[in-house]
């Protein structure tokens, strides 16, 4: 599955404070801006619309680093006001994923996006700019204006979907949801019945079972909410193309996107924040009542995964390890329609590298060696046992089997076989979860 989903060594940071004095000022963390755009067009061209302004009470996001971003990303929303950059957040889009493609070559096509900020305190200019994977430069920009007066904007989520909390920092659960302190991760019903739900809740916390067993996950569980958003479908299970199976679901997700059969996504994502509006959430796992085999993550937009194939708990944190931490797939294959890595342009993914900027990889971990998990069997099938095994350069990642080095013969990113996220993963998730909650120095 095609996604677009570096590592400074380890950083110094400060206390944690609610928000800097300059936000504090130009934004208003009582409430949420939703933008929602179509990006549209082919393997050539780029084109960004605004679609609609929305509102949301409260502000679940991000408090602290407000004008960074923690890793590049395939695109970035940057709000300024008084021409001061005051929010910046990246992403990468199925767009963007889609236009490498063959078919990207034959027909143009439109996406939904959405993203969340919080809301300007007075006027704000946005600007939304797509990266081309190939040199990494602007592709495609759009600017435009915010009046938070504005008339137009729509006001959401005054009657929220049915939610639980599942997980608040290791709180009481019955407390308020820190999202000042915590990241907030929604868990949202895909193709689950009213009467399937209490199935859904299983599933919800098997999921969240199956974070927790990962480093760092395990060691960071308290810097994270958990809610679980229970959106009912007409029907049971989703939409199978290959099979002419299409079914009504709470965010219309479908098998066979880009006409790859394992990948499950939805194109659905107004109706998707839709259902969410008024709920806290800044990250997004959907789980798919179905055991066919198959998932999807997209870096700062989603993870949808099936939730009864019998890979379910390490496909949704591989998934989730593409779309919170902004990894890379590890895998490669020798049939691309075209190459997504170029050799004069670095990966923002922290987990590979094409040796342009090495650097700001994972050199500072060369040669350290770090004891394999006990009794696994790696991708070519060899088994081994415990051994120590240093971090170095593996040619093959990013789908590319040259010119793309990992940093570990295996990992959660690259086989469901292997148990855990190597070290290079581990050290990149762990500085997103700190980008998320601690002020990090310049």
């Amino acid at each position: 599955m095609k996604r677009f989903l570096t590592l400074a060594i380890a950083l110094a940071t400060l206390t944690i404070p609610c928000h800097s004095e300059r936000s504090e000022e130009s934004l208003d963390f009582s409430r949420t801006l939703r933008l929602n755009y179509i990006f549209s067009g082919n393997a050539k061209t780029q084109s960004i619309t605004l679609a609609e302004l929305c509102s949301v009470e409260g502000w679940a996001g991000k408090r602290v680093n407000m004008d960074k971003v923690p890793v590049r990303g395939n695109g970035q929303l940057i709000m300024k006001v008084g021409g001061e950059v005051v929010y910046r957040t990246s992403f990468s889009t199925l767009f963007q994923e889609w236009q490498p493609t063959e078919e990207a070559t034959k027909v143009s096509k439109a996406f939904e996006n959405v993203f969340l900020a919080p809301m300007p305190a007075e006027k704000a200019e946005i600007t939304v700019q797509l990266f081309d994977f190939r040199d990494g430069h602007v592709s495609c920009e759009f600017t435009h204006e915010v009046d938070p007066k504005d008339i137009l904007i729509r006001p959401v989520g005054m009657n929220p979907a049915p939610h639980e909390w599942i997980w608040k920092g290791g709180d009481d659960l019955s407390a308020d949801p820190k999202c000042d302190e915590r990241i907030d991760v929604a868990i949202v019903a895909e193709g689950y019945t009213e009467a399937e739900m209490d199935r859904f809740m299983a599933d919800a916390r098997e999921a969240m079972e199956s974070l927790w067993a990962h480093a760092p996950y395990n060691e960071l569980k308290d810097r994270f909410n958990l809610v679980c958003v229970k959106a009912p479908s007409k029907d049971s299970g989703v939409s199978v193309p290959r099979e002419g199976l299409w079914k009504e679901t709470a965010v219309g997700s479908n098998f066979d996107s880009f006409y790859t059969e394992r990948y499950l996504t939805t194109l659905h994502l107004f109706q998707l924040h839709d259902l969410l509006a008024g709920i806290p959430y800044e990250h997004l796992i959907i789980l798919a009542n179905t055991d066919t085999y198959g998932g999807g993550g997209i870096y700062n937009s989603y993870t949808l995964t099936t939730a009864h194939h019998s890979g379910f708990r390490p496909v949704v944190v591989h998934e989730f390890g593409h779309s919170f931490a902004g990894l890379a797939d590890e895998y490669y294959y020798d049939d691309q329609y075209e190459e997504y890595y170029y050799p004069d342009v670095e990966p923002w993914e922290r987990n590979i590298t094409t040796m342009k900027d090495f650097d700001s990889k994972w050199r500072h971990l060369v040669g350290k060696k770090f004891k394999a998990d006990d009794t696994t069997i790696d991708w070519r099938g060899k088994k081994t046992v415990g051994k120590k095994t240093a971090v170095d350069l593996y040619e093959g990642g990013g789908y590319q089997s040259k010119g793309v080095w990992r940093g570990f013969p295996d990992c959660r990113m690259l086989t469901n076989t292997y148990p855990s996220f190597c070290p290079v993963c581990r050290e990149a998730i762990r500085w997103m979860v700190d980008f998320y909650t601690k002020e990090i120095a310049d």
